[in-house]
């Protein structure tokens, strides 16, 4: 197996443990994926959740990570279109995260309401001196997607239902 497709197939894990770890709510895991200070040179790390203004600096970027956890009950990413792009020791990773979130459970201990969504993210990984993918920065971009608020209304021209995020 070649260095590159080594190096790619690295960079996938480090991706998919980034969001495992906002998945599972698991804030050790996930300070683990980002690189510290020293690492990350005099920009440090950054993060742009969709909606938010940017972060920089690794407590920042841990802190927001420690709000969104704190008001999300439920979150699972779906990745598609995941493209993979190394030059020596920097990756980008882009792709969509398609998220199933949700609020707090019913009172009968059931699931609370879904809600789904579209970002799409792009990935900044470097290479630490130890060899491990740490994340330098994440940016979010929501994806506004049509949807018909009844599809029973004939009067409604199509492509023109509601712009959602």
């Amino acid at each position: 197996m070649s260095a590159a497709r080594t190096d790619v197939e690295a960079v996938e894990a480090a991706n998919t443990a980034l969001y495992d770890a906002v998945e599972r709510g698991d804030m050790d895991a996930l300070a683990r994926m980002w690189l510290e200070e020293q690492e990350a040179g005099e920009s440090g790390v950054s993060v742009v959740h969709p909606g938010w203004p940017v972060l920089t600096g690794r407590g920042e970027v841990l802190r927001s990570y420690a709000l969104i956890m704190a008001n999300t009950d439920y979150i699972q990413f779906f990745l598609t279109d995941t493209e993979i792009s190394v030059l020596g020791d920097t990756a980008l990773v882009s792709c969509t995260e398609n998220i199933l979130s949700g609020g707090p459970a019913e009172e009968d201990g059931s699931a609370g309401p879904l809600v789904g969504g579209l970002v799409v993210a792009t990935n900044v990984f470097r290479r630490t001196e130890d060899g491990e993918w740490k994340v330098w920065s994440h940016h979010g971009s929501p994806v506004l997607v049509e949807r018909d608020e009844d599809d029973s209304d004939d009067d409604e021209e199509p492509g023109q239902g509601d712009i959602e995020l």
